[in-house]
């Protein structure tokens, strides 16, 4: 009963099966990003991001107020003060004044010094410390905490990483190189393969066959082996360092693949349509413009998405044609290798980069992606 038309397959829930599988485990790791863009160093250092909304146990090393100061109070040197940084509070599970025993004691609980003196902290991180002699020293006593750390989110990685002129890293300026190499390198091949497409579909010319075959085979031609060519033809004609070899580099690599698809997509066009057109007196231009276009808009919206997400992920391109000592001219991928290296510890500005580096192209698919599955010639022949 598989085989009649119109029943559905006894495989159906397989298929539907493994697309929401897919579907989860691409939703995963960028839902990871996602919350962990929002959470403090203290945080992620405690727990995934899946332990984003409880409560963890943190430990803590803390200091007292320095010796300068105590004061003397019933005849004892007293040093008083809180372990909680301003704007913050502790929830004290345990403590203790040795790295060896950090949860010796309990909040309210009073220990000894080993200079001498006691001190006693209270659960919310409040200490009083006394001693019949002066503390002496420059700075504070050691007190190792263990304290139960609340969910917090906060937006601050997003000003460091974006907007804090004092931000090292750089992505608010190589966000915005990535949207200038980007936009120009999708728009200008699909503009040149668009009119080529439909020269090589619709219009008669000789060796039109030949030239298909060669933009097949050009398909084949490994990027790698075309970088240094062509970096050497930039630097010799003076465009080799900045952004328009950088556009004509994403155009030439590109190029092949948007007119094979789009030629293949037009060919596929009623061809009733181009025929009463030029009978009705169209010239070619105006035949692409006002019915090819149109017809063809689902094609080049795919192909935009595609050749989007790969120019702004691209690292190896911008890293060849983009040379600048300045810095001024790094895109995101290139920024965010380098802050593996001097970020390494900063998971909190990794995440919130990494996040901001996606957030445009999922923007770009999701508001393009009906036209991959829209009819492509609902109502264009009567």
């Amino acid at each position: 009963m598989d085989n009649i038309a119109g029943s559905k397959s006894s495989l159906r829930w397989a298929l539907h099966l493994s697309v929401a599988f897919l579907v989860v485990l691409w939703l995963i790791p960028t839902v990871g990003l996602l919350v962990s863009s929002f959470r403090t160093t203290d945080q992620i250092s405690t727990g995934g991001w899946w332990r984003a909304l409880m409560t963890a146990e943190h430990n803590l090393i803390l200091r007292t107020a320095p010796p300068s100061t105590q004061t003397q109070i019933n005849g004892k040197y007293v040093v008083t003060g809180s372990l909680a940084k301003s704007g913050t509070e502790l929830d004290i599970r345990a403590w203790g004044v040795s790295s060896r025993a950090i949860d010796d004691y309990t909040p309210g609980a009073t220990a000894k010094l080993s200079k001498g003196g006691e001190i006693t902290v209270s659960k919310n991180g409040h200490y009083r410390m006394e001693h019949t002699l002066p503390f002496t020293g420059k700075r504070g006593t050691r007190i190792f905490v263990s304290s139960a750390l609340p969910p917090e989110f906060t937006l601050d990685n997003y000003h460091k990483v974006l907007f804090d002129p004092k931000n090292v890293e750089g992505m608010g300026q190589a966000f915005l190189t990535t949207m200038i190499v980007t936009i120009p390198a999708t728009i200008i091949p699909i503009l040149i393969a668009a009119f080529a497409a439909y020269a090589l579909a619709w219009m008669q010319f000789p060796g039109r066959a030949l030239l298909v075959a060669f933009i097949v085979g050009l398909l084949v031609v490994p990027l790698q082996l075309a970088l240094i060519p062509l970096l050497k033809l930039h630097l010799n004609i003076g465009i080799g360092k900045g952004f328009i070899g950088v556009w004509l580099a994403h155009t030439a690599f590109g190029m092949p693949l948007a007119i094979y698809l789009l030629r293949n997509y037009m060919v596929g066009l009623p061809k009733d349509i181009i025929e009463n057109a030029r009978i009705d007196g169209a010239t070619d231009f105006q035949i692409f413009m006002k019915l090819i276009v149109p017809l063809s808009f689902p094609a080049l919206a795919a192909f935009s998405i595609f050749q989007f997400l790969w120019t702004w992920n691209d690292l190896l391109v911008a890293k060849v044609f983009l040379i600048d000592s300045s810095g001024q001219t790094v895109v995101m991928t290139a920024k965010l290798v380098e802050m593996l290296g001097t970020r390494g510890g900063n998971w909190e500005i990794l995440a919130t980069s990494a996040f901001v580096s996606i957030v445009v192209p999922l923007l770009v698919f999701f508001s393009l992606q009906k036209y991959l599955v829209r009819g492509l010639l609902a109502g264009s022949v009567k």
